[in-house]
């Protein structure tokens, strides 16, 4: 299938989508972070598309919107797309876990909630990989964070 197709395919399952790029490797695709889990899952569940494997999770800041960035293939297809959830609430950001549809973003979604801040909804566990378990000092990965070690040099 071509990005073409795949979008056509895409659009019959859910409208409230946004594509931003439909050449090259992977068709991108924006969706709200309130249909997010039922749009992943109808993606991994269509025979037609079949995106089973997700090989990336990423936490993102935005600028004025947090969000997270899932990066899909179909194993069956060998297509590849990218889907992007914004988050408007810095103060209190939260998303939908997909672990249960895609059990290897259990420790993606993590590391996201660790270094953004992004509280995955239905997450059994989210504690830290990374930083101590008794880290206080804000979220080193977003824009706005400021390293106060740095500050006493």
């Amino acid at each position: 299938m071509t990005n073409t197709d795949i979008k056509n395919k895409i659009e019959t399952l859910q409208s409230d989508l946004t594509f931003s790029q439909e050449d090259g490797d992977m068709l991108c695709i924006e969706v709200s972070k309130d249909t997010l889990k039922d749009f992943l899952t109808k993606l991994k569940n269509d025979a037609d598309l079949s995106f089973d494997y997700l090989f990336a999770l990423t936490g993102m800041d935005f600028g004025e919107d947090l969000g997270v960035i899932y990066h899909l293939e179909s194993t069956k297809h060998r297509n590849l797309i990218q889907i992007t959830a914004k988050i408007s609430d810095r103060e209190n950001p939260e998303i939908d876990s997909i672990h249960e549809v895609f059990p290897a973003a259990y420790y993606n979604e993590m590391e996201a909630h660790e270094f953004f801040g992004i509280k995955f909804k239905g997450h059994p566990d989210l504690k830290h990989l990374f930083l101590p378990e008794d880290w206080d000092k804000g979220f080193p990965m977003r824009k706005d964070y400021t390293d106060v070690n740095m500050l006493v040099r």
